[in-house]
């Protein structure tokens, strides 16, 4: 997983998850002034053992180095590490993990969005998430305070073209089943408890020509009249949930 360097991530489970997966990427460390919590105890004296630069900080200062996000009384800033690895579309498709659930986003642009489906991912026990690499938000704090310390437990894989890495996806036996709005077939008819990758359009455009014909089945999830659309994020949680239901199900029946 790649993230943009010398950036700064806000929110305690962003700050806490970075700590935890990637903290030899922690530069200096911001905590809110006079709080006395555990999160906050436990973070300053890991500073203090690492020997990072550990500022306490007034709720303005936090308020202005964020740019008056919600960072609950915590800042990190942070670089990647070199050594960290990027996912390939091979690393997805570790056996000893039970069958692959993948979660490819065409185009999603809004970094929020990026963030919440990673959550969402993260949640329902995805294998790993594959974005193109142009027209797709980065992994930017604003994204990984989305994910809210989510994205670092998760494979993430950027691909120079979506259409053929879904194409070798399918090659390797995962079966590719893309959100349309005007699918006839509904979600809860399609079976998704083999390998998988659930695929989601962008924000407004949906999927692309290329990528709609690389799927093998197209659903839609069943809305009251009147309503159009859902946002991306919350279209990919129901797609992976109702995946992770079925196989919850299927492993029940056969124990």
């Amino acid at each position: 997983m790649v993230v943009v360097a010398a950036e700064l991530v806000h929110g305690r489970h962003a700050v806490e998850a970075l700590v935890e997966t990637d903290p030899a990427g922690i530069l200096e460390l911001w905590l809110l002034e006079g709080r006395d919590d555990p999160a906050t105890r436990a973070l300053a004296s890991w500073a203090e053992r690492q020997g990072v630069a550990l500022h306490l900080a007034t709720r303005r200062t936090l308020d202005r180095i964020t740019g008056g996000a919600r960072h609950q009384g915590f800042a990190a800033r942070y670089r990647a590490v070199s050594a960290r690895r990027e996912a390939t579309l091979d690393s997805l498709l570790d056996p000893t993990r039970g069958p692959a659930l993948v979660l490819a986003l065409d185009e999603v642009q809004d970094p929020r969005n990026l963030g919440a489906c990673l959550r969402s991912a993260a949640a329902a026990g995805a294998t790993g998430v594959v974005v193109p690499r142009r027209r797709s938000a980065p992994l930017s704090p604003v994204a990984l305070k989305a994910a809210a310390g989510t994205a670092a437990r998760l494979e993430l894989c950027t691909v120079p073209n979506l259409a053929r890495a879904l194409g070798e996806l399918g090659a390797a036996g995962l079966r590719i089943v893309g959100a349309d709005a005007g699918a006839p077939r509904r979600l809860y008819d399609e079976p998704l408890t083999g390998p998988v990758v659930v695929v989601l359009g962008g924000e407004g455009a949906g999927l692309r020509r290329l990528t709609r014909e690389a799927c093998h089945a197209l659903v839609s999830i069943p809305m009251a009249p009147g309503v159009e659309s859902l946002n991306v994020s919350v279209a990919a949680a129901l797609l992976l949930f109702e995946a992770a239901r079925q196989r919850a199900a299927e492993a029940a029946a056969g124990a």
